[in-house]
């Protein structure tokens, strides 16, 4: 007994000096870093080099919401069914057919020295604040490694592996014994999610200085502000998606960057022929039989108290691994895998002082799902659709699965980014992205689609594509208050500018014995009346969206290409009798829910923030602010995706306008931001719904972007590990 006792403290006695060698590393990155927190609670990091900027990035954002920041590399590292069980599993298999630890750790050895000590620094300041905080528990990850930041390195809320339907991964590798899972697919009413991105030349402002909004609809929280400086030149500010370590949406003191969703063509599925030759899985390939790669692949998953775990045999070809079987034909996905590079890209952008720099960093192509809208301190605007896209023969439909045995369907490299759909300095001073139709850009003005492969962009016209042509086309002397008040928070809803002169014209078709032709009369007195904006005040709002979201239900089985503007589809492809059916339901609906159709959308549309679970919780019996704000679809530029829950009548949002920000790069760099609710995730902190009433009637405050200001405005200064 004796001789085990001295043996285990032997090998604990190994293990001393690197704790504290440890702890020493985490005090000197410390004692590095200062942080100052604004009236607003937003961080601000003074570090001397940029890893220990980063050090002191990553422990704010603990401090402020470290949930959110396990749950994103639970998830990216395929282990959430550890967390939330077998409902998980394939979820988690997704992400593990990409993510396997031994190579990413590979990766990160291999990695150039500057991005290791940033990796190491980042890792430091979560461990760090796991030591002094140990009131917070992880659910899982009770220490993080540096290799664990290229598992989670691209900021977009949607990445490219998500295209991957868990359903179709059950279906070919799941067992009968998993005939209980199945996932949501998306929603057709779910709220679009993307972003708004504008860029104005300085002959179009009135200080004579380029702007830019910075608008992305997110789901409510994904991203806190930050602002992090180095000695070594960072100086960025923005959102920060929670545990990265980049700003991916924002400026610093001489450019920004506005990402916005978009279809540029960067994934693609291939058909597969497949026989079992002695044993083993081949796929023709031309006239050849190429063997599969065969990889185990482990998932654990817990289930009451017990952690089990699932082997499944995951195969890949030279595309990309197998996701599903489809008509006899297994089915694999080629998509980006770039870790390191989209990492670098990422961090290094945030760092560059010109258009020149800008677009060196936007040639490492890793910013895959994403196009970015631009401008600068020099007066240049640009804009970049898409950033990863292949060379394809265009003879084949890519949109739609090809034949993965013929060699002509082979990925042929990248398009260089000026084969991208690339705009620089346009002739009308002013740029436009909202998830739209990229060929209307710039108005009239836009590069034609004629001149581009097909499969450059599959993106369609939306409502608020439209109405940003509508409304930049006209600007003058703008201002960075303007650019908010009169161009991103313009209340026009443009979806209904076809569908209710269409509905008007069905009603007025209605014979007068026609009991309909009464019923609906007010009704239709205010849709006629109605000037398609949104607003708290208007009934007219009201009426429009209860009949909108009919009228989808109408058209999701009606047959339509791809490239369907949906709302000049609904109003001339239903029939009068389909429209005034919807109008009906519409009022009956919200008759049943409010007590009257005639019900201004402030009293529907409402805001609420009381607890910070991922998938927020709301209660009509209290307290919560009206918003006049609607939902991308229908054109709203200040998107408010809002739904009823099954305990709720009001509507509460969920997604839209989180993080927004309006800048001026002038001499010196100006700019006026807003969060939905604030920066903490503490229901208990002062900074948690700080913002909530501002943020209803977009009043935006002033960003502390000079250290002077940040000073001067300055509630706490502390070191990460003292007591604020």
């Amino acid at each position: 007994m004796a001789k085990k006792i001295y043996l285990l403290l032997f090998i604990f006695s190994l293990y001393l000096p690197s704790i504290a060698q440890e702890n020493q590393q985490w005090e000197t990155y410390a004692k590095n870093n200062e942080i100052a927190r604004d009236q607003w609670g937003i961080p601000h990091i003074y570090g001397k080099t940029d890893a220990d900027a980063v050090f002191g990035m990553i422990y704010a954002q603990c401090e402020d919401d470290f949930n959110r920041i396990e749950t994103n590399f639970i998830n990216a590292m395929g282990r959430m069914a550890e967390v939330e069980g077998i409902s998980q599993l394939f979820i988690d298999l997704r992400m593990k057919l990409y993510i396997d630890p031994v190579v990413v750790k590979k990766e990160y050895e291999d990695s150039p020295l500057w991005l290791k000590d940033l990796m190491d620094a980042w890792a430091a300041g979560i461990n760090y604040f796991l030591h002094t905080h140990p009131e917070v528990q992880p659910k899982l990850l009770t220490k993080f490694e540096p290799w664990m930041a290229l598992t989670f390195s691209e900021g977009s809320i949607g990445g490219d592996i998500e295209s991957i339907s868990p359903n179709g991964l059950k279906q070919f590798y799941g067992e009968k014994a998993h005939a209980f899972l199945s996932y949501s697919e998306r929603d057709w009413e779910e709220e679009p999610r993307g972003s708004n991105g504008f860029a104005i030349a300085p002959k179009l402002t009135k200080n004579g200085n380029a702007l830019l909004m910075i608008n992305p609809h997110t789901s409510f929280y994904f991203r806190p502000e930050v602002h992090v400086v180095s000695d070594e030149g960072l100086n960025a500010y923005g959102a920060v998606t929670w545990g990265q370590f980049f700003i991916y949406q924002g400026f610093n003191e001489y450019n920004g960057w506005m990402h916005t969703s978009a279809k540029a063509d960067a994934i693609d599925h291939f058909a597969l022929t497949v026989e079992n030759r002695k044993g083993k899985y081949h796929y023709k390939f031309g006239n050849k039989w190429r063997p599969l790669t065969e990889k185990k692949v482990i998932v654990k998953y817990k289930e009451n108290d017990q952690m089990l775990e699932q082997e499944f045999t995951a195969f890949y070809s030279h595309h990309g691994p197998v996701i599903r079987e489809e008509d006899g034909k297994w089915i694999a996905i080629a998509l980006m895998v770039e870790r390191e590079k989209a990492l670098i890209q990422s961090y290094k952008r945030t760092k560059t002082k010109n258009h020149a720099e800008f677009h060196a960093n936007m040639d490492l192509k890793t910013n895959s799902s994403n196009s970015t809208v631009y401008a600068d301190r020099d007066g240049t605007i640009a804009y970049y659709h898409g950033n990863f896209i292949p060379v394809r023969d265009p003879k084949f439909d890519w949109r739609n699965v090809v034949d993965g045995s013929d060699p002509a369907t082979d990925w042929k490299g990248l398009h260089e980014v000026e084969e991208m759909l690339f705009i620089k300095n346009p002739e009308n001073g002013w740029i436009q992205h909202c998830n739209s139709d990229p060929f209307n850009a710039l108005g009239k003005n836009s590069p034609n689609r004629e001149d581009y492969p097909p499969y450059i962009a599959w993106d369609t016209e939306n409502a608020r594509g439209i109405n940003a042509v509508r409304i930049l086309s006209d600007i003058k002397d703008l201002t960075l208050e303007k650019l908010i008040s009169d161009v991103a928070y313009e209340p026009t809803l443009m979806a209904f500018d076809p569908l209710i002169p269409a509905l008007k014209k069905a009603y007025d078709k209605l014979p007068e014995n026609d009991p309909r032709k009464e019923k609906l009369k007010e009704p239709m007195a205010v849709l006629a009346n109605w000037d398609l904006k949104t607003g708290i005040n208007s009934v007219g709002t009201s009426l429009a969206v209860f009949w909108g979201n009919q009228m989808m239900a109408e058209g999701r089985s009606m047959e339509k290409s791809w490239d369907t503007y949906i709302f000049d589809f609904l109003a001339s492809e239903t029939s009068d009798e389909q429209k005034l059916i919807a109008l009906e339901k519409a009022i009956k609906r919200l008759t049943e829910d409010f007590g009257t159709w005639n019900l201004p959308w402030g009293e529907i549309n409402r805001f609420q923030r009381v607890n910070n679970d991922i998938q927020g919780k709301f209660y009509d019996e209290l307290p919560s602010l009206p918003i006049g704000y609607n939902s991308s679809l229908w054109g709203s530029l200040s998107a408010y995706g809002s739904r009823a829950y099954p305990n709720t009548k009001k509507w509460y949002g969920n997604v839209g306008n989180s993080f927004v920000a309006s800048v001026e790069f002038g001499e010196k760099v100006k700019a006026k931001s807003l969060l939905a609710g604030g920066q903490s995730g503490n229901p208990f902190s002062p900074h948690f719904v700080d913002q909530a009433e501002m943020y209803s009637k977009g009043v935006f405050k002033d960003v502390n972007f000079y250290k002077e200001d940040v000073m001067k405005n300055a509630r706490v200064i502390y070191k990460p590990g003292k007591v604020k």
